[in-house]
């Protein structure tokens, strides 16, 4: 029977899933909504229905995938949701999304107590309420009974344990939290006493890629190999063949996220100056690597202006809109607010048109992907290329745009990049790749 890999992304709207041959090739792939609950400070979710999407996806890419043996699964997620479990396993809790605003005065009382250049230092993170510590003490107000439980998971861990695999913390992921020394690469005790957790909630930790046990609970991929492949947009960027420390890594989800990677120990004088940037300083998903992450809320942005505009994310009407915003001149139409919760619209004249507005609006996305790359180089130097993947630039339109803002860029040939590194990451867990270095990397398309 034929070897096969199989990788999930547990992302912000959606959870993917592919299937993928030794040689890198993504043969099948799956996808299910995640299906947030609205609450007034943003959205939470269900832990249990995160899990179940999950492997809904992965059965959806299953049975369409060729003949062959499931030998391991790697899963990855977006950061900074987690989910606390009781004694038997079961979550005492919901997950809040990364981007709700609870945490907002945690993070200040955080910052006052344990010094805001100390945690920088410590965590590569500068302050504020999207990071696990200030979201677990809002949680923890909502359900007091969370402060009790047993083990504390990120998404993609809690998914391997779902699945029946051993609760472990992946680093990459552990560098969302705010409780993690990224410098040590050891839980922080200090910033865990702050809120009451005692270090032995948390999970033993690993790199991607290390064998976490095997699935038990899906009888279609019973005795796959289990591991946490980590944070969503470094398995992304090895998925899409983007690992080079001169590399530049533009994933374009819900939250854009543009990545450097330097290697490890980071400098905590580095980590200070980045954090002063808006950049962050973690554990990259490579081995002996660290990860430089500047992000924004691109996609999320984009989408309001889909909604606005009355079209849907995929169909005859976006392809129009597409088509009317290539053939639309630059300006007068302005939109600003990209990288905030609010965007803003101003230039709008007798000739404005729907696709002069996504235009306008996808231009300034691409204007604060280049001031992030420009924070990048101050703090990391010149870059030599610029890798671009994720769900939009599956958009003929939202590539020239981009490319008249940033210049040439790199498209990997693949469909799913943290899907796929995932499944690769998977196969390093079951044994069939020796390291990363051995990992298939994908064609390439320069823009």
């Amino acid at each position: 029977m034929t070897d096969l890999l199989m990788g999930i992304d547990v992302g912000t709207t959606s959870c993917k899933a592919a299937v993928v041959t030794l040689d890198g090739r993504e043969v099948a792939h799956g996808r299910g909504p995640t299906r947030w609950t609205t609450v007034p400070t943003g959205a939470e979710i269900d832990p249990r229905a995160l899990a179940e999407a999950a492997a809904g996806a992965a059965l959806e890419a299953l049975a369409s995938a060729p003949q062959g043996v499931v030998r391991g699964i790697g899963v990855c997620s977006m950061g900074e949701t987690g989910v606390m479990l009781d004694d038997r396993g079961e979550p005492l809790g919901p997950g809040i999304a990364w981007h709700d605003s609870r945490g907002g005065p945690e993070a200040e009382r955080m910052a006052g107590e344990l010094g805001a250049e100390t945690f920088t230092r410590r965590t590569g993170l500068p302050v504020g309420p999207t990071w696990t510590a200030p979201k677990f003490e809002a949680l923890v107000a909502d359900h007091p009974g969370v402060a009790k439980g047993r083990r504390w998971l990120s998404v993609a861990e809690w998914v391997v344990a779902w699945l029946g695999g051993n609760e472990v913390a992946e680093l990459s992921l552990a560098s969302r939290t705010g409780f993690l020394d990224v410098s040590s690469r050891t839980w922080w005790p200090a910033a865990l006493d702050r809120v009451g957790l005692p270090l032995d909630v948390m999970p033993p930790l690993v790199l991607a890629g290390t064998p976490a046990g095997r699935v038990t609970r899906v009888r279609e991929l019973e005795g796959a190999v289990l591991t946490p492949a980590g944070h969503d947009h470094p398995v992304a960027s090895v998925g899409a063949g983007s690992t080079a420390l001169g590399d530049v890594f533009d994933s374009c989800g819900t939250a854009e996220a543009i990545l450097r990677y330097a290697a490890a120990p980071a400098d905590p004088d580095v980590m200070v100056d980045a954090a002063a940037r808006g950049i962050t300083v973690g554990c990259h998903v490579v081995p002996d690597r660290q990860v430089l992450l500047g992000a924004f809320k691109g996609g999320m942005a984009l989408k309001r202006f889909l909604r606005l505009l009355g079209v849907e994310d995929v169909g005859e009407a976006r392809d129009a809109l597409d088509r009317e915003a290539l053939e639309a001149a630059t300006g007068p139409l302005e939109v600003g607010g990209m990288a905030e919760g609010t965007q803003r619209v101003a230039g709008i004249g007798a000739g404005a048109t729907p696709g002069a507005l996504w235009r306008a609006a996808q231009e300034s996305a691409a204007r604060e992907t280049a001031r992030i790359l420009r924070e990048l180089e101050e703090v990391a130097g010149p870059a030599e290329r610029l890798v671009v993947a994720g769900g939009w630039t599956r958009s003929d339109a939202y590539r020239a745009i981009k490319r008249g803002v940033l210049g040439p860029f790199e498209v990997p040939d693949v469909a799913e990049a943290g899907a796929r590194g995932a499944a690769l990451f998977g196969g390093l867990a079951a044994g069939l790749f020796g390291s990363v270095e051995d990992f298939p990397a994908p064609g390439m398309t320069t823009v």
